[in-house]
């Protein structure tokens, strides 16, 4: 398989683990189009690479992944284009989910920085968890004015049952990697510098494991987050992009960009 298309992702295959690197630093890995598009097709192309047995997810840099891009939701808040956008959404997240939970291979996160709103969620729907004891991880979709659409409410109430979930998600509530392990949020918090060799440790023992034995194991075990998907993802992603074209998202974002606090009046 030839991954060297990419702009926005970089992959390494080495001992048929498969690293992808979502690579905007700069802009802390935001999720944009085009990163999300690219990370639909990596998680189609590697699940048919028999060279790979294994998938581990980070980010360049000091964060994994800041969520959405908000300056450019703001650049587009109450204009044709954010309406555009807003239509055309839910199918985009709905296919980078179900390619994502389509690959058979174990996929493991390694959370080295801060995880944020879509970027929580992509670690969240990960097989196996590893972050770093003082990165950050919250989904804060409520703090912008936007329904917590695009994931969360599909994975955290699986991982954390629904009553914790719903106060994290309500709240927009942000823990660090140690509690995130003490809840099951993720399945392992280890020191920053420990993430990365960690993730691969994982990888290495699941590539030594029988391979259909793990590959079935994960496929049976993600058919509830299947069902789940298919049961909440249409309606919480639809409720999101309504709240695009609320004032309150358009003050949040417009609030973001300025470094102020944003007043919010219901509207």
């Amino acid at each position: 398989m030839n991954y060297n298309g990419f702009s926005y992702l970089g992959v390494s295959i080495e001992d048929r683990i498969a690293t992808v690197t979502m690579r905007r630093p700069a802009e802390m890995n935001v999720a944009s189009t085009g990163l999300i598009g690219e990370l639909e097709l990596f998680w189609r192309t590697v699940t048919t690479d028999d060279d790979v047995s294994a998938v581990v997810l980070t980010g360049e840099g000091k964060t994994f992944s800041a969520g959405g891009d908000i300056k450019h939701m703001a650049a587009r808040a109450g204009t044709k284009e954010g309406l555009e956008h807003a239509m055309r959404t839910p199918g985009a997240t709905r296919r980078l989910w179900q390619s994502m939970l389509s690959v058979e291979q174990p996929i493991i996160a390694a959370i080295q920085g801060d995880a944020m709103g879509f970027g929580a969620n992509l670690a969240l729907f990960c097989d196996v968890t590893v972050m770093s004891e003082e990165a950050r991880i919250g989904d804060t979709h409520v703090k912008i004015g936007l329904v917590a659409g695009d994931g969360g409410a599909v994975i955290w109430p699986l991982l954390i049952g629904i009553a914790r979930a719903r106060d994290f998600l309500m709240r927009g509530r942000v823990v660090r990697g140690a509690e995130a392990q003490s809840i099951g949020l993720v399945n392992y918090a280890v020191s920053s510098d420990k993430v990365a060799h960690q993730a691969r440790e994982i990888a290495a023992e699941l590539v030594a494991l029988p391979k259909w034995a793990v590959r079935w194991t994960k496929l049976a075990v993600n058919k509830q987050l299947q069902d789940s998907l298919n049961l909440v993802l249409d309606t919480s992603i639809s409720y999101e992009m309504l709240t695009m074209q609320t004032a309150d998202f358009g003050e949040a974002a417009r609030a973001f960009v300025e470094k102020r606090k944003p007043n919010f009046t219901g509207d």
